[in-house]
């Protein structure tokens, strides 16, 4: 987009007011005024037309899904799921220190994977505490304030008592 001054909008404005004439320049104004909404309408319908479009073609479920699998929490969670389940220190010999490193790393990714378990639960937790699900039946409305009573002897055109402090 071009960077463009006070002066260089002075400039075009003496000069559109030399070519076109102080007479005509309030029509050229609105002129353009109305070619621009039409424009920024035709923006809008195009935005619209393009959204439409994605949400029939099924293409917003497909970025959120693409979201959901490179959240970076989930992933960090699916890696010592992996990795957990890439370690057997069963097919090694018994008493091997290949064997005896596979186990201990085994106990390792259990210990990883039950922590990493224990933050999902407790942030899940502090979620559904913050966000409290909200019922889908209908409530029932609001009870309506009762109406003060109006006493008899007053006159229908008199303003209302005030009541409260008084002001000074």
């Amino acid at each position: 987009m071009p960077d463009i001054g006070w002066m260089e909008l002075l400039v075009i404005g003496v000069v559109a007011l030399i070519v076109v004439g102080p007479k005509d320049l309030p029509r050229m104004f609105r002129a353009f005024g109305h070619f621009t909404g039409r424009m920024r309408g035709m923006a809008k319908e195009f935005s619209r037309a393009m959204n439409e479009a994605a949400d029939e073609s099924g293409m917003n479920e497909l970025s959120r899904d693409l979201r959901n699998m490179a959240n970076p929490k989930r992933m960090g969670l699916d890696a010592v799921n992996k990795a957990f389940d890439g370690i057997d220190p069963t097919k090694y010999p018994e008493g091997s220190e290949t064997r005896k490193l596979a186990e201990k790393r085994k106990a390792e990714l259990e210990k990883a994977k039950a922590t990493a378990e224990e933050h999902r639960r407790i942030r899940e937790e502090k979620m559904r505490a913050a966000n409290p699900p909200v019922a889908k039946t209908a409530a029932e409305p609001a009870p309506e304030p009762a109406a003060e009573p109006v006493p008899a002897d007053t006159d229908s055109d008199a303003p209302p008592p005030r009541t409260g402090t008084a002001e000074s």
